[in-house]
């Protein structure tokens, strides 16, 4: 496991302070705000915590306030309902006394049903791609981009902010975790969540000319939810297949899916994005 990966398995692992309340710490880096797959992903931490049978199948999702990055979260959990089949939390999550985050989840006892899926798109293998340090380097990011991640991605034609002029709003890439994981399937679900917030957004705006740098444009996740269909590994290759079906009065909308190698689609997810335009500074 790299360094990376393991002081991102260290915020997963959250302090249990009373009864169904989590205290989540912060990585020590330069962030105006929280990341919001670092609150979604500890959320769900803080709910699978509380939860004695099932695996968890949906999660649903709202961005409330700007997260502090300087001192911790405390997440508490509602004991919504306990099923033989289903078992259902909401989470909280609490800054300066104020929610910036909430949650609700459900996990389910595994049983057998009707099959079919979408089939996975024909991109190139991620072996075959360039890895991101390289794409970053040819793009000439700034400091924010060029940082290692916990989570390694191939980018199928390239990053999806190196280029200025419109494009359709479909992106692809490989993602995994920079690393082995333990065997827990709610590790490797909270893993898939931090990263399904690390490019989702970017596919709302690639119709569009924008950017980042010129004071023009404020961006931000607003909900997230996500569906997990069967069983899969973090640590393994996963294309990230995302489209943008609509953007339309400051928002705009982003759907995901991943597959694994083996071509089944393991995670659906859909995010709303603020996405704003002001007036450039002076």
């Amino acid at each position: 496991m790299g360094e990376d990966l393991e002081l991102l398995v260290d915020l997963l692992d959250l302090e249990q302070v009373e009864v169904d309340i989590f205290r989540g710490t912060q990585p020590d880096e330069e962030r105006q705000r929280v990341f919001g797959g670092q609150v979604a992903a500890q959320a769900l931490v803080a709910a699978g915590r509380t939860v004695e049978h099932g695996v968890v199948h949906s999660l649903h999702s709202y961005f409330l306030r700007p997260g502090d990055p300087k001192i911790p979260i405390l997440y508490e959990v509602d004991r919504i309902r306990d099923g033989k089949s289903f078992t259902t939390r909401r989470v909280v999550a609490i800054q300066h006394g104020r929610a910036i985050f909430n949650m609700q989840t459900s996990f389910h006892r595994r049983e057998s049903g009707f099959e079919h899926a979408f089939p996975m798109p024909h991109v190139p293998d991620p072996e075959s791609l360039p890895t991101f340090e390289e794409l970053v380097g040819d793009a000439d990011a700034g400091e924010l981009e060029m940082r290692r991640h916990p989570i390694e991605m191939r980018f199928v034609g390239g990053l999806p902010w190196g280029v200025r002029e419109p494009r359709p709003p479909y992106k692809q890439l490989w993602i995994r975790a920079d690393g082995l994981l333990d065997d827990d399937p709610l590790l490797h679900a909270c893993v898939a969540t931090y990263a399904s917030d690390m490019s989702l957004f970017d596919t709302i705006l690639l119709p569009h000319s924008i950017d980042w740098d010129d004071g023009g444009f404020m961006g931000a996740s607003l909900d997230h939810c996500m569906w997990f269909h069967r069983p899969f590994r973090a640590d393994e290759w996963l294309l990230f297949d995302t489209d943008s079906p609509v953007a339309y009065g400051a928002r705009g909308m982003a759907r995901g899916f991943l597959y694994d190698r083996a071509g089944h689609l393991c995670v659906s997810m859909v995010q709303e994005g603020l996405a704003r335009v002001i007036s450039p500074r002076r």
